[in-house]
């Protein structure tokens, strides 16, 4: 137990240098990067992987929630791999996998082989997104890590947001194998970066939980596959029904294992802290709001409006591209002042954003109306982002970053399946694509959903304890109790 320990907190040491942040930054940032983008860089190549590969509309949809589905299942399992037969070595793994299956997607000759790279894809996800914050804390100062995670949020924010863009320039301008293609060199640039420039981690003591791992898998699976097959086979299908309800089972159980079991996967004594729970509330509902939204509205910009996706993702850059504006002044306030209160005020904006977007959408939109809605949504989103990641790390304690790390990713999954699904639902009932004013009916109900859920998830923020101050007036935190305290 003593050499784990001395080998948990070795790399600390180590990799504090101004050069050992940068590199860690530069490479957690990027794999983070490729991870993210991946969530919806596939939805503006839809037509084009039809008219190519063949397949109905909802074979198509499967090469979107493939990815979702086996990332947001094993994100947890990824990050409990990585701390016990260590961090580095887990992440190579990932980014390994991660790339091949790209390749294999880009390959593809056949729409059930492009399903099957991107299940792979997300296997290789889940394994290397929750590491690449483990690993940035362990090599940055605590009193500098508000303004690392601002930069790491803001490269993942971007890739969230510009996914539609970046796979609708690359379709058009290209082909829509470079969708995967891009993830190619990247990972193969990293591989090398990650062995030689960050340090080997493990947690001290940690066990796999096989009963954990099940429980949790299955569950997640259960609730995510329902949520994905909801919009196509009805509701109240049978297929829908049970796995709905095997998951919630499954979830249920895997709860209970957490508050029994010694050595659990996730410890549920964590969501006794009001820090860990209120963020990870905030985390799924504000990905629910955001995720359903962009989907939607990238298809309002080019089926309504008329925009081709290029046209169509330069015209969002003032909500996708502000949090590399953004991101790193609101990882430095909230080194200064804390977390919750740029949290809060983030989600508020981005309500307000969305509840903007419902007022003025029509089918003859200009866009200096839709302007300052798509500016107050980027600037809420970014100041969300970075504050999020300090607020999750620094409500746990050091040994327990790793599994805090996956399960607040796997939240955020969920959340984004949740709200794709949920958007579309509303979208179908209200409204379809007859038409200009059609789409527009069922756009604009959805729009006010995904504003009051973001608005809830600034609630649920606002429930987060203030940070307490040392008696020398420092802005630490106090040690880690019972009760743990968000920076």
């Amino acid at each position: 137990m003593t050499d784990q320990k001395a080998r948990a907190q070795a790399p600390t040491e180590e990799t504090t240098s101004r050069g050992g942040m940068v590199w860690a930054l530069v490479i957690t940032s990027v794999a983070g990067f490729m991870a993210a983008l991946d969530n919806l860089v596939v939805t503006t190549a839809l037509p084009a992987i039809r008219e190519d590969l063949g397949g109905a509309l909802h074979d198509l949809e499967w090469t979107v929630s493939a990815y979702t589905l086996t990332f947001a299942v094993l994100l947890m399992f990824g990050a409990a791999l990585g701390d016990r037969f260590g961090r580095r070595r887990l992440f190579t793994v990932g980014i390994t996998v991660f790339t091949a299956a790209s390749a294999a997607a880009a390959l593809a000759p056949g729409l059930d082989a492009l399903i099957a790279a991107r299940a792979v894809q997300g296997v290789g996800a889940a394994i290397m997104m929750p590491l690449t914050l483990t690993l940035l804390t362990a090599a940055v100062p605590q009193a500098k890590r508000g303004m690392a995670y601002g930069i790491w949020g803001a490269v993942n924010g971007l890739a969230v947001a510009s996914g539609p863009l970046i796979g609708g320039s690359l379709t058009e301008h290209v082909s829509w194998q470079w969708i995967f293609w891009l993830n190619v060199p990247l990972g193969l640039v990293l591989l090398p970066l990650a062995r030689l420039r960050l340090a080997e981690s493990h947690a001290p003591g940690a066990r796999l939980d096989a009963v954990g791992t099940l429980l949790a898998s299955g569950g997640l699976f259960g609730i995510v596959y329902a949520l994905v097959r909801g919009p196509i086979d009805g509701w109240s299908s049978a297929t829908v029904l049970v796995s709905l309800s095997a998951g919630v089972v499954l979830l249920g159980g895997f709860v209970r294992h957490g508050m029994r079991h010694k050595a659990p996967m996730l410890p549920m004594r964590l969501f006794r802290s009001r820090a860990f729970a209120g963020i990870n509330a905030a985390s799924l509902l504000m990905f629910l709001g955001m995720f359903g939204s962009i989907f939607l509205l990238s298809q309002y910009m080019q089926i309504v409006l008329g925009y081709s996706p290029t046209e169509a993702g330069l015209r969002m850059l003032p909500w996708t591209g502000m949090p590399m504006l953004v991101s790193p002044l609101a990882g430095y306030l909230s080194d200064r002042i804390g977390g919750r209160p740029v949290v809060a005020a983030g989600l508020f904006l981005q309500a307000v954003g969305l509840a903007w977007y419902a007022v003025v959408v029509a089918p003859d939109a200009s866009y200096a109306a839709q302007l300052p809605a798509l500016i107050i949504s980027g600037v809420g989103m970014s100041l969300y982002f970075a504050p999020a990641s300090n607020l999750v790390m620094s409500s746990v304690r050091p040994q327990e970053q790793g599994i805090a790390s996956g399960a607040n990713n796997a939240l955020r999954e969920v959340g984004g399946a949740l709200g794709i699904a949920v958007m579309s639902s509303i979208f179908s009932a209200q409204g379809g694509y007859e038409s200009g004013w059609d789409f527009v009916n069922g756009i604009e109900p959805a729009l006010w959903v995904g504003s009051a859920v973001v608005a809830l998830a600034a609630v649920a923020a606002l429930c987060i304890p203030s940070r307490r101050r040392t008696a020398g007036g420092a802005g630490t935190p106090a040690a880690p109790q019972d009760e743990l305290i968000a920076v």
